[in-house]
């Protein structure tokens, strides 16, 4: 593993009970991420991915194996992770503002309430909801909803940010809008992801590293690193060297399906 990562799975092995017996779902699990980077986790459905995300915000244990943030084991939920998911989760009986401060309410602060709700004022300018504040969820678009479940997920600055599918309900405009968003997010809120997806575009558009699980028990199958030496814009996903990488992780996925050989795959 480097020294340098912020989140460091060794060697982690697990499986649910079920009443046919033991489900592996992941086996000897290597996965490093440094700080500030940011890992797209892509494989088959059922592998396991969602999984690894309760492992590292320490909402559940492994069954053997570590699992390391900042040099501090995980045994419990961690304050210093944030989550977001495909469903934005949003309270209909608050505004949008006290739905982005909810965890400002759970998680210790020395923030005085008008901190806080500045805060979160700041956060809902950012992606582009200012005017929205006082709105019910049932009053925003699917898309502005995710925006704010972003804004709630990084309102106590979390060293962690996992993303388990936030777009996947989305439909193609919004999503990419939302990708812009998120790469505007981290410039401004830097952290340490972790995003989940199927959407192989989505994967090399906005992670810094995309690491493919293989089929049940998932272990780490190919790890693909992406260049981050300029910002990036939707048209990056339309040139020779986009196309390759989905080349070469379509055929890692269907490696991991058990579709095709790893023999002859390319570099």
């Amino acid at each position: 593993m480097t020294t340098d990562a912020l989140i460091d799975i060794k060697g982690v092995t697990h499986a649910y009970q079920t009443a046919e017996g033991p489900l592996p779902v992941l086996d000897n699990l290597n996965v490093s991420v440094n700080e500030g980077g940011f890992a797209a986790v892509v494989g088959p459905s059922g592998c396991g991915k969602s999984t690894l995300t309760r492992l590292i915000a320490g909402l559940m244990k492994p069954d053997t194996g570590e699992v390391w943030l900042h040099g501090a084991r995980v045994k419990s939920p961690r304050s210093t992770v944030g989550m977001a998911f495909q469903n934005p989760v949003l309270l209909e009986w608050r505004s949008i503002l006290k739905n982005v401060m909810l965890p400002l309410e759970i998680v210790p602060t020395k923030l005085t309430n008008t901190q806080k709700e500045d805060r979160a004022r700041e956060l809902l300018s950012l992606v582009g909801l200012e005017g929205f504040e006082d709105k019910r969820p049932s009053e925003l678009s699917g898309g502005m909803r995710q925006r704010a479940s972003l804004c709630r997920s990084l309102v106590h600055k979390p060293e962690v940010l996992i993303l388990d599918e936030p777009f996947g309900a989305l439909d193609a405009f919004t999503r990419e809008d939302l990708w812009q968003t998120m790469h505007a997010l981290r410039a401004e809120e830097p952290f340490t992801g972790v995003l989940i997806t199927h959407d192989l575009r989505e994967s090399i558009f906005l992670a810094d590293q995309v690491l493919v699980l293989s089929g049940r028990p998932a272990t780490t199958q190919y790890v693909m690193d992406i260049p981050t030496d300029a910002p990036r814009t939707l048209d990056d996903l339309y040139t020779p060297e986009a196309a390759e990488r989905l080349n070469v992780l379509r055929h890692q996925i269907e490696i991991a399906q058990g579709r095709a050989s790893d023999e002859g795959e390319a570099a």
